[in-house]
């Protein structure tokens, strides 16, 4: 017997086996994106432009213009008021739609409710659900937490619905025989299991929120974020470089306290 029956190397199978149909789809690709890029129509002498506009704002940026510290400080503590208050409120909300939205809990037609809620809250990204809030409330920083109260609830309800039907049935079972109630249930078999795991990612969306503070404001939603479409609409670029370096700092801030908390929780 030769030596090439028996190989002396391993390599990970191939995703798609057959090369014809590897090196087609991947020529098709080519071919697509090629074709994507020549449909938009870009107009290179306006790209060309905008370089050379993007060079003179840059120039502008710098030094940083820290001298209206007053005006950023109220718009920081605004964005993190804002996402302390929408990360609570949506970590409240958040058990009752994750509850419903499990299907190894409830009936079929609360889990479907449930399920929709949670598929049309997190259809629209952050920033189309502000504008819908600063329409109704109009601009402030009350419009900037209910769009993130809705976010962290879809988030955090999404987790925590997923894990709960992907926990042990063991406990689950046992305490069902024992004749108790569903809030017991919920209490004794559910609790334990959910309970570092919904911490965990409500920190993490706490830590999501501060940077989120920070864009919803641009469309009028309260917090820097506010104060930085406002300096750039006045062409004021050497104060825009200081609200980017605070945002930047405060992200960095809120980055350390979300690992502080998760060392602290294992």
């Amino acid at each position: 017997m030769t030596s090439h029956a028996y190989p002396t190397s391993w390599r990970p199978p191939k995703f798609i086996p057959n090369p014809y149909t590897r090196y087609g789809l991947l020529l098709a690709a080519v071919v697509y994106f090629t074709w994507s890029v020549g449909a938009l129509d870009i107009d290179w002498h306006r790209v060309d432009q905008g370089m050379a506009r993007a060079g003179n704002m840059f120039a502008r940026m710098v030094p940083p213009d820290f001298s209206r510290w007053q005006l950023l400080a109220r718009g920081l503590l605004e964005s993190v008021q804002m996402a302390l208050a929408a990360s609570f409120m949506g970590m409240v909300l958040a058990i009752p739609l994750g509850v419903c939205a499990a299907a190894n809990l409830v009936p079929k037609p609360v889990y479907l409710a449930a399920r929709g809620v949670l598929v049309v809250s997190r259809t629209f990204h952050e920033v189309i659900i502000a504008i819908f809030f600063v329409k109704i409330f109009g601009f402030g920083p009350l419009a900037g937490v209910m769009t993130l109260t809705v976010a962290s609830m879809s988030f955090i309800g999404k987790m925590l619905a997923e894990d709960i039907e992907n926990m042990r049935a063991g406990q689950l079972e046992a305490v069902r025989a024992t004749g108790a109630s569903f809030g017991k249930m919920l209490l004794y078999a559910v609790q334990p299991q959910m309970l570092p795991r919904y911490v965990g990612v409500s920190i993490y969306r706490l830590d999501a929120n501060i940077r989120h503070s920070t864009v919803v404001g641009i469309v009028g939603a309260g917090g820097i974020g506010q104060t930085l479409a406002a300096t750039f609409s006045r062409y004021d670029y050497d104060f825009s470089l200081a609200i980017l370096l605070s945002i930047i700092s405060l992200v960095f801030a809120g980055e350390f306290f979300s690992n502080w908390v998760r060392a602290r929780l294992r």
